[in-house]
């Protein structure tokens, strides 16, 4: 088996970090050519808001199905084999969109973008985690996470320089120059050593059939859903928002910048405060507490001004920098037969539970007859689930990671 390695510069590091970079770049484009691109295709106000739910719903769901599958093909052929797969698929899903002439088109190609994107992060780090000494897997992952995430700054600079078709083609052309890089790339000891026994591999029922791991699965999933909260509803529809704010001409594409450009420094800074406090669970909670206060700060504006909206978004994208946190702690959770089906699984369940939370953002707002209210019980909802589970879940930090799941 090789040896476990502590650069951070390795080629698996970096080419996971651009890996995800590209897969932020397309699976955000889509929140910040929503208006343009809808519009542009001949859509009334009302439909861009109406339609653009339906997509993001059905990217989302994308997610959802492409976690599953490739969380088990990485499991049973490897985790290079889903990296190069899934970064084929939404690359071209991409070039395609970019040629869409009708909204059942769009909603087709999102959803297998969705699918291909499904795989990118959680193979990357799996990869990681599982090739790097168990003191520096979790900067790596923070290394990945923060540096992607510039995907979506880039994506809203393209949106203001080039029209909303090009960006498309954009986002795949890097997904398919990516692919270069790749094959350079060693596949994981541990997972090699794993694939000449007989363990069960990638076999996604296990995580029902014993209480135990099914437990450790759903709260790895829980404690992420405030992040697609404050992503998906928050700042997706921040210009709706900002008109109950009586905050006019709310940009959801600068917004996601804001947002985004300040998860880069909040996922590096929660891998940092991981090391320095010896704890996975320790970080994610003062994250969970800087999530909450910057959600106060955002529905307590009334009659404010722009500047300061997106200032608040960017507090906003500081705190959800807890995402890389529940990432690596669901690939910690498990034997690597089961590694990269967590993994890879865990956050495209919390993404493709966008759609459930917006259901229920809908409702409440219905229920409550106010859109900010609807608002900020949803957040309190989420945020009381995802802290009870997080209160329960295993502390993951230098736990070694040579073991299986029976």
């Amino acid at each position: 088996m090789q040896k476990k390695s502590d650069s951070l510069f390795q080629l698996a590091v970096i080419v996971s970090a651009l890996g995800f970079f590209v897969d932020v770049y397309d699976l955000l484009l889509f929140g910040i050519i929503r208006k343009p691109s809808l519009s542009d295709l001949g859509l009334s106000a009302e439909e861009v808001l109406t339609q653009g739910e339906l997509i993001i719903s059905v990217q989302m769901l994308g997610l959802l199905v492409g976690g599953i599958v490739w969380g088990i093909l990485g499991d049973k052929q490897g985790r290079l084999r889903v990296l190069f797969a899934s970064i084929l698929i939404y690359s071209l899903a991409n070039i395609l969109n970019g040629l869409v002439t009708n909204i059942p088109q769009y909603i087709a190609l999102r959803f297998i973008a969705g699918v291909g994107l499904a795989g990118e992060l959680g193979a990357g780090i799996t990869l990681t985690s599982e090739l790097l000494s168990k003191e520096k897997r979790g900067i790596a992952a923070a290394l990945i996470a923060s540096f992607g995430i510039l995907g979506a700054v880039t994506a809203f600079l393209m949106s203001k320089l080039v029209d909303w078709r090009m960006c498309y083609f954009i986002g795949g052309g890097l997904g398919l120059g990516l692919l270069l890089l790749r094959v350079s790339v060693y596949e994981s000891g541990l997972y090699t050593q794993m694939a000449q026994t007989e363990v069960q591999k990638g076999n996604f029922w296990l995580f029902f059939n014993n209480w135990n791991r099914f437990s450790r699965y759903m709260k790895c999933i829980l404690i992420g859903l405030p992040a697609w909260y404050i992503i998906g509803v928050l700042v997706t529809f921040s210009d709706q928002f900002g008109k109950e704010f009586g905050i006019a001409d709310i940009d959801p594409g600068q917004a996601i910048m804001y947002q985004y450009l300040a998860i880069a420094f909040g996922d590096l800074s929660v891998g940092l405060l991981s090391q320095r406090l010896r704890s996975r669970k320790k970080a994610l909670f003062v994250f969970y507490g800087i999530s909450i206060f910057f959600i106060c700060m955002y529905f307590l504006q009334s009659g404010g001004n722009a500047t300061t909206f997106y200032l608040i978004c960017a507090g906003l994208g500081y705190g959800t920098g807890f995402s890389v946190v529940y990432i690596t702690m669901s690939a910690e959770q498990f034997g690597t037969n089961l590694r990269a089906s967590a993994a890879i699984s865990v956050p495209n369940m919390v993404r493709g539970a966008l759609p459930l939370i917006i259901i229920l953002f809908k409702w409440l707002r219905e229920l409550l007859g106010s859109y900010v209210v609807g608002g900020w019980v949803t957040g309190m909802i989420l945020f009381a689930v995802a802290i009870a589970a997080a209160w329960s879940i295993e502390e993951t930090f230098g736990k070694d990671l040579d073991f299986v799941e029976k």
